[in-house]
């Protein structure tokens, strides 16, 4: 039985080709992209198309895009094997991330790629990235899927979605999933690590679950910084959640009065994560004692969750109607591979 695999085509730099009148790159209408990769004709699955009206810049894709590609994952479900979503590098982190918690009960394939250079660039990254990018989407053994989560797929590695950051604008080699370990290779074979590849509960049936708040704020700290305008902030608006970038493994400022603006910002009910600036490693709070604020502040360990997973999850989890525990709880919890316990 052929596997059928949807493709959703969001937008990016694999869509694009040149207009050799203005040598800038435009988007192409991707149900012609056949035309333009032949192998797809060989492949021994069924591909359906669906695309965006407008292609998308990856900068320019959001919630209520992830909200979107979720309800069209959702809607085709039954009919598809997998789903392929082509993707910007810039943001596909975050979507992948999104998608991840929003995708509850997944036990199909949903793999995100994209390229460095465009689909008709003589030394394109496209070509690859989208024609395994479609086996892994449609790889199945024993009549079951052997991927079930969202994973990328980019330069012959296939990662976990919500563990991935892009880590280079110019390398073909452009994400790492550095503290976690790469979930299958592509090679003279496709490989898949089973000790590694996420399952959901088995009594989990799929749904959506969209849901997905702005009021969450991301802060970088750095050596002396002016800290009396975050407070301001954070007064005067209607943040429920602030994620803090500390120094490795969560060290912060001694300065009481910085504490203080922190302590204004938690008696207003505001949630503050602690997140590290490092790429690997995780939060260790008590390791050392300019880490020991963020007991005293009552704050959330984000233990080795990248940025981008930081940020979906928090989006997802604030004042979700259909979770039933406190954020902290379900902050801490492991929901889909993010987060090592």
């Amino acid at each position: 039985m052929k596997r059928k695999v949807l493709i959703i085509y969001t937008g990016g730099t694999i869509g694009m080709e040149k207009d050799y009148e203005t040598g800038s790159l435009k988007a192409f209408d991707f149900s012609t992209i056949a035309n333009k990769i032949q192998e797809i004709n060989l492949l021994d699955c069924e591909v359906g198309l669906y695309q965006f009206q407008k292609p998308l810049d990856s900068s320019d894709i959001g919630p209520r895009h992830w909200k979107k590609i979720a309800e069209i994952i959702h809607e085709n479900y039954e009919d598809y094997s997998g789903f392929l979503i082509l993707h910007g590098t810039d943001t596909m982190a975050y979507t992948a991330s999104a998608l991840s918690f929003m995708l509850r009960g997944l036990r199909k394939p949903v793999i995100l790629t994209g390229s460095q250079l465009p689909i008709g660039h003589l030394r394109t990254d496209a070509k690859e990235n989208l024609l395994t990018g479609l086996y892994y989407a449609s790889y199945y053994e024993n009549n079951e899927a052997v991927i079930q989560e969202v994973a990328l797929y980019f330069e012959y590695k296939l990662l976990r979605g919500n563990r991935c950051m892009k880590i280079s604008a110019e390398n073909f080699d452009a994400f790492k999933t550095p503290n976690y370990p790469i979930l299958g290779q592509s090679g003279v074979n496709l490989e898949v690590d089973r000790n590694v590849i996420f399952r959901p509960n088995i009594n989990e049936a799929f749904r959506i679950d969209t849901h997905i708040s702005n009021k969450v704020f991301l802060l970088w700290i750095f050596p002396g910084m002016n800290f009396n305008e975050v407070e301001q902030l954070m007064q005067n608006s209607e943040i429920k959640v602030l994620i803090i970038k500390v120094f490795g493994s969560g060290t912060f400022f001694s300065d009481k009065n910085i504490e203080k603006s922190l302590q204004n910002t938690r008696n207003k009910g505001i949630e503050i994560v602690v997140i590290s600036q490092c790429i690997s490693g995780e939060i260790s709070v008590g390791k050392y004692d300019n880490s020991n604020i963020f007991k005293r502040l009552g704050a959330i360990s984000g233990g080795d969750l990248t940025a981008e997973s930081a940020l979906a999850k928090a989006m997802h989890l604030i004042d979700n109607p259909n979770y039933h525990e406190d954020f902290a709880t379900l902050f801490q919890r492991n929901l889909a591979g993010e987060i090592s316990n």
